[in-house]
């Protein structure tokens, strides 16, 4: 049989130790720990993503019985206290936020493109939401988010080639959506997909003005003045298409309404996309379903509802590892072209993390050879 080295040892492969060190060394805040190095609490917070481990005494007894592998993992044995110190760092939350991106870097080499949405003049989409993430205020003062609760906020701008988080940004959960928006960069000609929650008409102004496109709901309260219907024959279930102003705002906008046949309900949608089909702004909304279910993907089987240390720093790293962990799961998918979702895939690391065997063959174990059936001749074939 050959010789393979731990499942955990080939995933780390994808962004290895050298890199890691390298990186460390040109951020600014990577400073580490007299006796316990920043790849040590990668690999241990990395370690308790992927097997499902929520505790820091549940992360030191599972390495504590795996003391023969530390040498092949780069690390050295620690304590419970050690990691606490560690992830409560605000040095921690910037490094790992770095390697998050350049782990993201390399994910988007190797991404599908979603071919639902080859259009001529059609660039990068995006599908913007922020989602919130509860804490115990008893426990979490610093996040503060109503009278009786806390929250943290995750940001994000999910990508429709292979679903890759590309823009994320975590704060407070008093913080709203439209206050991170406002100052992100995005592509230009890129097209930015999200809900009313993100109403904001000065910038759908800048946005226009910067070349970039959205689509999104129109709020049912909005005063519009309307202008001429959109020439051109309507596809099925384009109720209406035409343009639109506001009030204060130099520029046009243009008003889809859609009324879903299955479901009998109507929508309105605003853009300033005037050169797709009305029936493409309506599919571009319905993509915005998919950031939606990765948040659901994330809270059901990445630890990010409970945490192993209550500081911002501590909360911000547990986050930012999680996103790590999603990554490394979304690149062994595209490398290894499996047909497996990323559930089947998380399913079978958590079972063999610290098992020896190959990892394609762990997704893709060799067909079992048939038995060949022999049939002895007969001696005297002429009898």
């Amino acid at each position: 049989m050959a010789h393979s080295n731990t499942v955990l040892s080939q995933i780390l492969r994808i962004f290895p130790r050298h890199e890691f060190e390298a990186l460390c060394r040109k951020h600014p805040s990577a400073v580490q720990m007299r006796t316990f190095s920043n790849w040590t609490q990668f690999v241990a917070m990395l370690t308790a993503q992927l097997a499902g481990l929520d505790s820091l005494r549940s992360i030191v007894d599972t390495f504590s019985t795996q003391l023969k592998r530390f040498y092949h993992l780069g690390i050295h044995a620690f304590s419970r206290s050690t990691l606490s110190r560690a992830n409560s760092r605000t040095s921690s939350a910037q490094l790992f936020e770095a390697v998050f991106f350049e782990i993201l870097s390399r994910c988007q080499k190797f991404s599908p493109s979603n071919k639902r949405f080859k259009l001529k003049g059609l660039g990068k989409v995006y599908l913007l939401d922020a989602t919130l993430i509860q804490l115990p205020l008893s426990l979490f003062s610093w996040a503060k988010y109503q009278k009786t609760k806390g929250a943290v906020k995750v940001h994000m701008g999910l990508s429709v080639d292979g679903y890759l988080p590309t823009f994320v940004n975590i704060s407070v959960g008093k913080e709203h959506e439209i206050k991170r928006a406002r100052i992100q960069s995005f592509p230009k000609g890129s097209i930015l997909i999200f809900d009313r929650g993100y109403t904001d008409y000065n910038w759908f102004k800048k946005l226009t003005e910067q070349e970039i496109f959205f689509v999104t709901r129109l709020k049912k309260n909005a005063v519009l003045e309307f202008g001429k219907k959109r020439a051109g024959r309507k596809s099925e279930g384009i109720l209406e298409d035409r343009n639109i102003k506001f009030k204060d705002i130099d520029e046009t906008f243009r008003l889809v309404r859609f009324i879903d046949k299955e479901s009998g309900k109507e929508y309105s949608f605003l853009t300033n996309a005037h050169h797709f089909p009305a029936e493409v702004i309506t599919r571009l909304y319905k993509e915005r379903w998919q950031v939606e279910l990765f948040f659901k993907w994330i809270k059901q089987h990445l630890k990010v509802k409970s945490f192993v240390g209550t500081s911002i720093s501590a909360v911000q790293t547990q986050l930012w590892i999680a996103l790590c962990a999603y990554l490394l799961l979304a690149f062994l998918k595209f490398m290894s072209r499996l047909e497996l979702s990323l559930f089947d895939i998380l399913r079978k690391l958590q079972l063999n993390l610290f098992e020896r065997r190959d990892l394609l063959e762990l997704f893709k174990p060799p067909k079992p050879q048939k038995k060949r059936k022999i049939t002895q001749l007969p001696i005297f074939s002429w009898l």
